[in-house]
């Protein structure tokens, strides 16, 4: 299944019955998050739950989790219950003459398939979830995401090979507003609403992708190109973070992700590759000064 609309089923699609606890702690923060949703997609104090989901992909990861917290719940229900029995039931007390029985084929017969039952309750939603969120075949733009030490390089081949890169902004240079660790010089522009494909790869060391609010993870490994994708549901400005240890400036890889309208993205194309011709220029001139 590789369709760009989630067709899970029924049972999960709607959170599990007793997992409304796990649900209601990721409510209550996405609630928090979705109320800054326009300004600032980010992480907020003492958040319990999930980053609230504003990608399609981040749906179906959100129900996943619900479903699979709701059978935890059940699992732990269970064994507790058990264990409370048997201290109940088989205590030297109310039974002082300990039974002889070593095995009962039922009993292992039960316990041994409930446990596969529930593995495939638990591999079948997964499994259906890595297809999903593997690539989109109805890509609207493609975008190319190139990890270096330290820093994002993102090409748009559909653009001319518009080509730029995104370092994180240092302390002391932060404007009113801009987080620290997260803002970045150049952030991604992508069109609200459009399925973005990303191919993602690496010129050192192994780097990830990976924006939560968006759905979105993905290794950048040397020597390969791997595939993913998006589709930003709502206007706003979305933060993320390489997660895979890359070496001392691990910290310092940001990811900014600005979805806008189609027409804003369309001005900013040109906008931007006006500014990247502009230091380019001014690269050139310095090169033919140092030569002279």
């Amino acid at each position: 299944m590789r369709s760009s609309q989630w067709t899970g089923p029924r049972y999960f699609r709607t959170a599990f019955l007793t997992g409304t606890l796990s649900a209601g702690f990721s409510l209550g923060a996405g609630m928090v998050s979705a109320a800054r949703a326009q300004v600032k997609m980010v992480p907020q104090p003492w958040q319990i739950g999930l980053q609230a989901a504003h990608s399609p992909v981040k749906v179906a990861i959100d129900q996943l989790n619900d479903w699979v917290s709701g059978l935890m719940v059940l699992v732990v229900a269970l064994v507790a219950g058990l264990m409370l029995y048997c201290c109940w039931k088989f205590n030297a007390r109310s039974h002082p003459v300990p039974s002889k029985v070593s095995h009962s084929t039922p009993l292992e017969i039960v316990w041994t398939l409930v446990p596969v039952l529930i593995l495939v309750a638990i591999a079948i939603p997964s499994f259906r979830l890595v297809y999903y969120e593997d690539r989109t075949q109805n890509a609207d733009l493609t975008i190319k995401v190139t990890g270096h030490q330290w820093y994002w390089e993102y090409t748009y081949p559909d653009q001319n090979n518009l080509d730029f890169s995104s370092y994180i902004l240092p302390q002391d240079q932060l404007k009113p507003g801009q987080l620290r660790l997260l803002d970045v010089d150049n952030q991604l522009v992508v069109p609200v609403g459009k399925n973005i494909r990303v191919l993602t790869t690496s010129t050192d060391v192994i780097h990830s992708f990976f924006v939560p609010s968006l759905g979105v993870q993905r290794y950048a490994i040397p020597g390969r190109t791997i595939e993913t994708w998006f589709r930003a549901n709502d206007i706003g400005t979305y933060y993320g973070e390489c997660n895979q240890i890359c070496g001392m400036n691990h910290s310092q890889m940001p990811i900014v992700v600005r979805a806008v309208s189609a027409q804003d993205f369309a001005a900013w194309v040109v906008q931007a590759k006006t500014k990247l011709a502009a230091a380019g220029s001014t690269v050139n001139l310095q090169l033919a000064e140092a030569a002279r």
